[in-house]
C-alpha cells in the first residue's frame, strides 16, 4: 500500500481522546506513514522521538481587537500551511469543535484538499451536544467531514438523537497499545499497603460527571467485610469534596491520594479492582488499561462502558447511582478467588483480543485508505 501523510488534530492533555489519538498516530508511523501532530502543545504521550513523527504547534496569538486569543483560526491556518506545504492526504480530526471545523476551514482554504476524517469521542456530544446554541456547529463538523468515526454504538446513537446529522458515523472503537500489561512492581508495600490487604482503584479526572463521591461510598461499604485500600489517581474539580467526604466517613486511612501520575502501568499492576461509575462515559478508556494489566472492572451500566464490560464475565455492570449493588458486587470479586481469576483472564483477553492495537489500527487504515480511495501498489 502507498504509505501516506495523515495530520493528527487532538488535545494535548491527559484524557482518552488525547490518548487514542496520539497512539494512533505513533502506531501508524511505525507501520512507514508520515504523521503530522496538530495541537496547543506537545501532545501527552508524545514522548519517544520518530523520523517520520512531527509535531506543529499552534499558537494563540494576542491581538488588541480580539478580546481572546482566536486559537481556532491559527489552528486552521496551522493546519493549512502544513497541509500545503507536506502534501498531506489527510486531516484525522480528534473532537468535532473545534479540531474537525479548523480542519474543513483549512481544507476549504486548499481547494478542498487534504480529506477530513472526524472521530467523535464523546463530550463533544454529551456534554457539548446539549447545548442547542452548539447544534448547527457541531452538525457542520460532522456534515462536512468526508468520514466520520465514533468510539461507540452509544455514542452514534446519542449523535443521531441530539444532532440529527445527515451522516453515516462508523464505529471505531478505542484500542490498546500492546506494550501496556502487568508489570513487577513494590509499589503495594511501598504504599503500605499489607500483602492481604486487597487494592481497589479508580482513576479520573475529579469531575462531577465521573462520580467520585459513589466511589467512596461503595468502597466505603465494603471495609466490614473485606480488607482493602482504595488508590485515587487524578485531579480536579470536586477533589475538595472527595477529600472532605472521606473525612466525613472516617475512612482517611483506607484511601490513599496519589494525584495525577504520569506512568499508571505499576498502579494497575498492583490493583484487584477497577472502579467507574460514571454517570456519562462513551467509552471508558481507563477500563482498557486496567484489563490490560489483567484488572477486573466494576462499572455503571451506561453509554459506551457495556460495549466494554461483560457483565459477569470480565467485570460487573451495575446500575447507575446503586451503591449497594455496587458494594454487594465488590465483595464478591474480592473474597472470591477463583472468580477473581475467572475474570482477571477475560479481562486479559478482551484487552488484547478485542480491543488489541493491531485489529483496531487495520480498521483505520483501511478507512483512511478508502476515503482516499487509494489501490493497492504491489
Amino acid at each position: 500500500m502507498k504509505k501516506l501523510k495523515i495530520g493528527i488534530v487532538c488535545y494535548p492533555t491527559v484524557g482518552g481522546s488525547g490518548i487514542v489519538a496520539t497512539e494512533l498516530g505513533i502506531q501508524m508511523a511505525r507501520r512507514g506513514h508520515e504523521v503530522h501532530f496538530f495541537s496547543s502543545s506537545t501532545p501527552f504521550r508524545l514522548n519517544k522521538r520518530c523520523s517520520n513523527v512531527f509535531f506543529h504547534q499552534a499558537d494563540a496569538n494576542h491581538y488588541s481587537v480580539f478580546q481572546y486569543p482566536p486559537y481556532t483560526l491559527s489552528l486552521a491556518s496551522k493546519i493549512a500551511e502544513i497541509s500545503r506545504r507536506e502534501k498531506l492526504d489527510i486531516i484525522h480530526a480528534h473532537y468535532a469543535i473545534p479540531h474537525a471545523v479548523c480542519a474543513i476551514l483549512a481544507k476549504q482554504m486548499l481547494n478542498d484538499e487534504p480529506k477530513v476524517i472526524t472521530t467523535l469521542h464523546g463530550t463533544d456530544i454529551t456534554t457539548l451536544g446539549y447545548d442547542s446554541s452548539l447544534h448547527d456547529v457541531i452538525r457542520f463538523g460532522v456534515e462536512k467531514s468526508d468520514l466520520v468515526t465514533a468510539v461507540s454504538d452509544s455514542l452514534i446513537q446519542e449523535t443521531y438523537e441530539l444532532i440529527q446529522p445527515d451522516k453515516e458515523i462508523i464505529r471505531v472503537h478505542n484500542f490498546i497499545e500492546g506494550n501496556f500489561s502487568r508489570v513487577p512492581s513494590n509499589l503495594k508495600s511501598e504504599l503500605g499497603i499489607a500483602l492481604e490487604e486487597k487494592v481497589v482503584l479508580h482513576i479520573s479526572n475529579f469531575r462531577q460527571v465521573k462520580r467520585v463521591d459513589q466511589i467512596i461510598r461503595t468502597f466505603a461499604k465494603t471495609l466490614d467485610q473485606v480488607k482493602a485500600k482504595l488508590l485515587l489517581v487524578g485531579d480536579g474539580p470536586e477533589s475538595s469534596n472527595i477529600y472532605n467526604l472521606v473525612k466525613c466517613l472516617g475512612i482517611e486511612d483506607d484511601v490513599i491520594f496519589l494525584g495525577n501520575q504520569e506512568s499508571l502501568q505499576e498502579i494497575f499492576s498492583i490493583a484487584d479492582a477497577f472502579l467507574l461509575l460514571s454517570e456519562k462515559e462513551s467509552f471508558g478508556l481507563v477500563l482498557l488499561e486496567a484489563m490490560a494489566c489483567g484488572v477486573p472492572c466494576i462499572g455503571t451500566r451506561i453509554g459506551g462502558i457495556p460495549e466494554v464490560i461483560e457483565d459477569g464475565e470480565n467485570g460487573f455492570l451495575v446500575p447507575p447511582e446503586d451503591i449497594t449493588t455496587a458494594s454487594r458486587r465488590l465483595v464478591k470479586l474480592l473474597s472470591d478467588d477463583m472468580l477473581h481469576l475467572f475474570m482477571s483472564e477475560k479481562a486479559l483477553h478482551t484487552a488484547r483480543y478485542q480491543f488489541g492495537s493491531e485489529k483496531i489500527l487495520k480498521e483505520y487504515e483501511d478507512l483512511y485508505y478508502n476515503v482516499l480511495d487509494k489501490v493497492e501498489i504491489i
